[in-house]
């Protein structure tokens, strides 16, 4: 009980910080404004679109998927509040739906409350950003859809692809689950869920495709990878520059579009590494399919055009999902996203301006925020490979929360 007790009070302690961070956003050092204003104008601009029944067909900054509607829309649930306070108080309810999900599935026998821990003491190190974008509850679908997988694999299967009908990652975390029923089970309903899901919104909205002609056009956002080598390059004399374009500031000029292209590649050659790793994996504990999550979500993010310092929301809750299980192998790689998040709350809003100069201080910024997450990256995907593939493969150990450690069948 004192556990729950410390959990409840730090977080409502660090999320009244954070909203004091938020109220005060128009300081210089906290983003001039910037982080609460893609809440008030653009969010709000497209929930004007949205009321009309239609998406923002011909606004080149609406590059999401038609499930992103509805959640633009759910500040209109509480008409007594502005947009954007409807908003904030939405975003900290699924805050607190993570926390409790998280904590839930820790108290179960052989789990462990470190995730829910981590996730009241990581968020915060993003400032008052999460606060102000709808990351928070895309990564509430995709916990759900993991923490669910011991009780039903069907409800796992429909959170998924509740949560990549919002944004595209959450179809990520079932990448991990054990061959066989299982996996046929949560991708059958993922299925069925995201057909149903489309067809509704199709029904009520016009243009819910619309989305995918914008992501086409990205080019190589500075906070990425690719942008971070341009960067180094600005310094020794390229020619490029930074624009405001695709609602991020990108890179413009020569060698850019190579960038690009090679970051598409270099994705290619994630998502072979992940089905070469499920191909020739022999052994799942519990913890594997939460394990696998998080290696693809952060193997996704750093071959990205673009990162933005929301993206650490979605690494910092699968990173909690796997510190719920005491048989997790990515421990040190959950030590890494928090101090990447950590640089990245400096990144932006505290530092962007230097960032977005290449100045040798905001490459500095980016190549050690960055060189953390290709650590991670590395580190994540090769204790997965090991955890999956041991020399000798131990007993399972009894168990009453779910599926049980199990040596799969050789493939042919």
């Amino acid at each position: 009980m004192n556990r729950l007790l410390t959990l409840a009070v730090g977080w409502a302690a660090s999320r009244a910080l954070m909203l004091w961070l938020l109220v005060h956003d128009d300081i210089p050092l906290l983003g001039g404004g910037a982080v609460a204003r893609e809440v008030q104008r653009l969010y709000f601009r497209w929930y004007g679109a949205l009321t009309q029944g239609t998406f923002p067909a011909d606004d080149t900054l609406w590059q999401y998927p038609p499930g992103a509607g509805p959640v633009l829309l759910s500040p209109a649930l509480l008409p007594t509040l502005t947009y954007f306070e409807a908003f904030v108080v939405l975003t900290l309810a699924a805050d607190a739906l993570i926390l409790i999900a998280l904590t839930r599935a820790g108290r179960r026998p052989g789990r462990s409350l470190h995730g829910a821990g981590y996730w009241t003491a990581g968020l915060p190190l993003l400032l008052h950003v999460p606060l102000a974008r709808y990351d928070v509850q895309v990564t509430a679908f995709a916990v759900i859809s993991l923490l669910t997988l011991s009780r039903s694999q069907r409800a796992c299967g429909a959170f998924a692809a509740l949560g990549a009908l919002v944004k595209v990652w959450p179809a990520l975390v079932l990448l991990g689950l054990p061959r066989g029923r299982t996996t046929r089970s949560a991708w059958t309903a993922a299925t069925v869920t995201a057909t149903a899901a489309t067809a509704l919104l199709a029904a009520f909205f016009s243009n819910p495709f619309s989305f995918l002609r914008q992501q086409g056009g990205r080019g190589v956002q500075i906070e990425s990878f690719g942008g971070t080598a341009l960067s180094l390059a600005t310094r020794a004399g390229w020619e490029g520059r930074v624009r405001y374009q695709y609602g991020a500031m990108e890179f413009v000029g020569p060698y850019v579009s190579s960038v690009a292209a090679l970051s598409l590649a270099l994705t290619a050659v994630a998502f072979g590494l992940l089905l070469l790793w499920r191909v020739r994996a022999r052994y799942w504990t519990e913890a594997t399919p939460f394990d696998a999550a998080l290696t693809a979500v952060l193997l996704f993010t750093v071959t990205s055009r673009v990162i933005s310092p929301q993206y650490m929301v979605w690494l910092l809750g699968l990173a909690a999902v796997c510190l719920t299980s005491r048989h997790t192998c990515q421990r040190p790689v959950a030590w890494l996203l928090l101090a990447a998040a950590a640089v990245s709350g400096l990144d932006y809003p505290v530092m962007y301006a230097e960032v977005v100069h290449c100045t040798w201080t905001g490459v500095a910024v980016m190549v050690v925020r960055n060189g953390l997450l290709a650590a991670a990256a590395v580190l994540a995907f090769v204790r997965l490979w090991r955890s999956a593939r041991p020399a000798t493969v131990p007993l399972p150990a009894p168990s009453s929360t779910g599926p049980l450690p199990e040596r799969e069948p050789s493939a042919s």
